[in-house]
């Protein structure tokens, strides 16, 4: 398996995740500090944000369930770092877990109890492993960035594991049973806000427009969700879609002069970080400089240092997260950079959505007290229904896997992101209307069977 092909795998879910988030109205603004639903947190608590912190000491006694005694808590947590094809892979992530449960030993764990992070390297490859040692130590699983997270949900289901990831990566996990994600990407819903907020800004080359697929049935996928949905917000697509090999290609100029000959003004493509570059100077090369869309996964430094000659200065990502240029004392991005860069780890897009999801997951587990049952933790989860994380995101529905209503959108200037709208940095633009219901995924192996519950039944325990 090629080195990009990992990548793109590792990266879609990132990909989906930007393109969700809170409700209010159209060109109305979210405030990312709005109060988040927690579950017994005490106003004097420290701060994540706004978010009173889910952690400090108390007076465990019980031992109620695996990886639960009356002194500690031991949950899971990883990612591919370990894949020799791309050492380090989604690692910010993880040192976003290690940091969080480093702050919150140092109030006293949740209600008394140590918080024990086990750390699970999937390597890509590894995860039926990885996941069958999990299985019989860890009380849940918490943040975690795998890249293919659908190769073990059989095992997953079949020992009872919950998680609370962080990347939810494909739709094998989307709607999965015993999952609640702090960002939620349902395969059966879709945010067509980002689209939106460009049509409403670009509406004649968004008349125009076309794909740029790679050949991996998740992308195709997700580019096709993303067409339907942009459909009803002012997108037009020509029958030009361009479709290549998700190895990537030696030269992309065929297949640009092709959208280019086709009269294509607006091209959506799911491309990464240096695939994406390489799409843009071979577009340059014919002088082809069309509005391009995008999504999280090109949100890396290194992508918007690679534009040295301003090929990308017209490519547009939407995100629900605050950009990590905003971090105002006492913000919750602030904490976030704090805690993990002082624990000697990086911060990313990545990083903030397992930040969540440790946030989530602690906040409930706070709520069951002495205790702490799976059955408790995931009750209390289903509840909460409206999350920012102390304000890292704007407001998602977790409780209820519901896909998002809002959305920032960035773009590239030089050599450094900047939020395009709204121009405010750290706001949101929001429309109900923006949250698309949609049949189940149609271009993957399988389709996914979805039941009245909306939870997936494609793999039973």
């Amino acid at each position: 398996m090629s080195r990009w092909l990992i990548r793109t795998a590792a990266m879609l879910a990132v990909g989906a995740l930007v393109l969700s988030a809170c409700g209010s109205g159209r060109g109305g603004s979210a405030d990312p500090g709005s109060p988040a639903t927690t579950a017994g947190a005490s106003s004097s608590a420290p701060q994540f944000g706004d978010l009173a912190s889910p952690c400090g000491p108390g007076e465990a006694s019980a031992a109620p369930a695996q990886g639960v005694d009356a002194s500690t808590i031991t949950i899971g947590y990883g990612d591919d770092a370990g894949y020799q094809g791309s050492p380090g892979l989604g690692h910010e992530a993880s040192d976003a877990v290690k940091a969080l449960i480093d702050w919150c030993n140092e109030q006293g764990g949740i209600n008394g109890r140590t918080v024990v992070g086990t750390y699970y390297d999937a390597k890509i490859t590894e995860l039926s492993n990885v996941m069958a040692e999990a299985c019989s130590k860890v009380f849940m699983l918490v943040g975690t960035f795998w890249a293919l997270p659908g190769s073990a949900e059989q095992t997953r289901l079949g020992c009872g594991l919950p998680i609370v990831p962080g990347v939810v990566s494909g739709a094998d996990l989307a709607n999965a049973p015993l999952m609640v994600s702090p960002f939620p990407q349902p395969a059966d819903q879709f945010n067509a806000g980002p689209a939106a907020v460009v049509a409403q800004h670009h509406p004649e080359p968004v008349k125009k427009a076309a794909g740029m697929i790679a050949d991996f049935p998740s992308i195709k996928d997700y580019v096709e969700r993303f067409q339907r949905t942009a459909r009803d917000v002012g997108w037009d697509w020509l029958p030009c879609d361009q479709t290549y090999p998700i190895t990537g290609v030696a030269d992309y100029r065929p297949y640009v002069q092709k959208l280019k000959d086709c009269g294509v003004e607006a091209v959506f493509t799911l491309d990464l970080r240096q695939s994406m570059l390489n799409i843009l100077d071979a577009a340059n090369q014919i002088d082809y400089h069309p509005l391009w869309m995008n999504a999280t996964s090109v949100y890396t430094e290194d992508f918007a240092r690679g534009n040295v000659n301003g090929n990308a200065d017209q490519l547009y990502f939407g995100n629900a997260f605050v950009p990590l240029t905003s971090i105002p004392d006492g913000s919750a991005n602030a904490t976030y950079v704090r805690l993990v860069e002082g624990s000697g780890g990086d911060v990313s897009y990545g990083g903030q959505v397992s930040a969540s999801a440790f946030l989530l997951w602690a906040t409930a587990a706070k709520a069951c007290g002495d205790e702490l049952t799976r059955d408790c933790v995931m009750s209390q989860l289903k509840g909460i229904t409206r999350w920012t994380a102390g304000g890292l995101s704007a407001p998602q529905d977790p409780g209820q896997n519901l896909v998002g209503q809002c959305t920032l959108v960035m773009k590239v200037e030089g050599t450094r992101f900047v939020q395009w709208q709204p121009s405010e940095e750290g706001q949101f633009d929001c429309d109900p209307s923006w949250a698309k219901t949609l049949q189940p995924p149609t271009t993957a192996a399988q389709t996914l069977q979805l039941g009245s519950d909306r939870v997936s039944h494609n793999i039973l325990p």
